[in-house]
């Protein structure tokens, strides 16, 4: 290794996002983020994910937070490291596609409250639906010192005999005459096998000048053996997670990657006793996740069926719980080999939120109910009418036909037939605003933040207003 250049691989840290996100459903609080984050700001990483993703859903359903409050905490806390956010294009954090100004608002106020990357994605690759985030965040950017905020766009990974190495390559180019400043391989299955990495990340760095960033599951096994020979073909950021939250279905572990590089040209250069700290502090919640239940011990280990099938660990998970509640778990192989028939007819899409639902869900349907598309449910209907968008090949005109009969299918982008929402959700949640940020929480989850709205109220006001006899306007004391 005498005399190769150095290039240090920088690290983008997922525990505060999608480690837990991908082992504990989403479900670490604020408070237990925020003693640890004065040290994790010491550390020098790239960036650290945590924000986005399932996080805004869960925090208001289920720990009942005010996500834009903990983005807030964090941005206090980490003075020296930027933040990392995960956004579905037109979706934003939600499963449907928003206005166009829903969408500029929620990134301008992203950054606003800290966030300094915004890892932008489409669930079918179809750039189109990239286009106003990507748009809303190169002009916010300008608003802040330079280089300080940062826009990538991700490559939802998959296979399939439309998405060749030319695929790959040319998509990346089209990226970086958006106005990307870099590019992510966002592997949400776990399917990049380390060889292949090295001509995808070869390919890519041919077709474009942009930083390429890994994002990777280990949920087949090979993660870190793909992320290794991503780094010597030249990727520049890899993701991974503080040790008692990596693995299984989430990513690498920090500590063993930063070893890995120890000493080599991409020696990372980051201080292990300072990560040992980190890791034995996130210890005791990983143990009391996993005495409680919340940690499954199934989500850990390693589940080939992922690299057999090509379907995401959680949509393995998705599909035994719908066939257990059926009471049909004997029809799960029959299942699994109907997955890649739907995903076919379907134009081929990557399986990543909400695509994987949409098709895992389907493919149930059309085993449990003996003739395929007998039941073809709301969103694959969606699909099939082009409401999500375009997909890498065609639709299968039969299955188009039986699904949304004469229905003329969408051939522009989504989000052009969809009206200005953004005053409209000002009006409908008005009397719950407490600042700005409440009507875009308002936008991608009206019940739910609603409810939270309501919840707010009663904490500070000490009074429970489900209690409350709205008839003749009293409430209990």
């Amino acid at each position: 290794m005498a005399g190769q250049v150095k290039k240090p691989v920088k690290i983008t840290e997922t525990v505060l996002r999608d480690a837990h996100q991908s082992l504990i459903a989403t479900r670490m609080t604020t408070e237990q983020m925020l003693p640890i984050i004065d040290k994790m700001d010491k550390v020098g990483y790239h960036s650290v994910e945590c924000w986005g993703g399932a996080t805004f859903d869960a925090s208001l359903r289920f720990l009942k937070e005010d996500p834009w409050e903990r983005l807030r905490k964090l941005r206090a806390g980490f003075k020296n490291t930027k933040l990392q956010m995960l956004f579905r294009g037109q979706n934003i954090l939600g499963y449907n596609h928003y206005a166009d100004d829903v969408v500029e608002y929620f990134v301008e106020k992203s950054m606003y409250n800290g966030i300094d990357i915004i890892r932008i994605f489409d669930c079918f690759n179809d750039l189109r639906n990239l286009k106003t985030a990507v748009s809303a965040s190169n002009r916010e950017k300008k608003k802040y010192p330079n280089g300080q905020k940062e826009v990538q766009v991700a490559l939802s990974y998959t296979l399939g005999e439309a998405y060749t190495l030319d695929y790959w390559k040319d998509t990346a180019k089209r990226i970086e005459d958006m106005g990307a400043d870099s590019i992510c391989i966002k592997d949400m299955a776990g399917l990049l096998v380390p060889y292949q990495a090295t001509e995808l990340v070869e390919a890519l760095k041919a077709g474009t000048k942009l930083p390429i960033q890994m994002h990777t599951h280990y949920t087949s096994g090979v993660a870190s053996m793909t992320y290794l020979k991503a780094v010597e073909a030249g990727a520049d950021i890899i993701d991974t997670a503080m040790s008692p939250f990596s693995m299984g279905t989430s990513q690498p572990a920090t500590e063993v990657m930063v070893e890995t590089f120890k000493g080599s040209p991409y020696d990372t250069g980051l201080d292990q006793n300072l990560l040992a700290e980190i890791a034995d502090y996130f210890r005791p919640m990983q143990e009391e996740a996993l005495k409680s239940g919340l940690l499954n011990p199934k989500v850990m280990g390693v589940n080939i069926k992922t690299l057999l099938y090509q379907v995401p660990g959680g949509m393995l998970s998705n599909l035994v719980s719908q066939l257990k509640e059926a009471k049909q778990e004997d029809k799960y192989y029959q299942v699994l080999e109907e997955i890649p028939r739907v995903r076919k007819d379907f134009g081929e899409p990557p399986l990543v939120t909400p695509s994987s639902q949409i098709v895992g869900t389907q493919a149930v349907l059309n085993v449990l109910q003996g003739e395929r598309y007998k039941m073809v449910t709301k969103e694959s209907k969606k699909v099939l009418a082009g409401e999500f968008g375009e997909t890498v090949k065609p639709f299968n005109p039969e299955v188009q036909k039986k699904a949304i009969g004469d229905t003329k299918p969408i051939t522009c982008r989504p989000a052009d037939l969809i009206e200005p929402e953004l005053e409209k959700f000002r009006k409908e949640c008005a009397e719950w605003i407490q600042q700005d940020e409440d009507v875009l929480s308002y936008a991608l989850f009206p019940q739910v933040a609603t409810e939270f709205f309501k919840y707010r109220a009663a904490q500070q006001s000490k009074v429970d207003p489900t209690l409350a006899d709205t008839v003749n306007k009293a409430y209990p004391v």
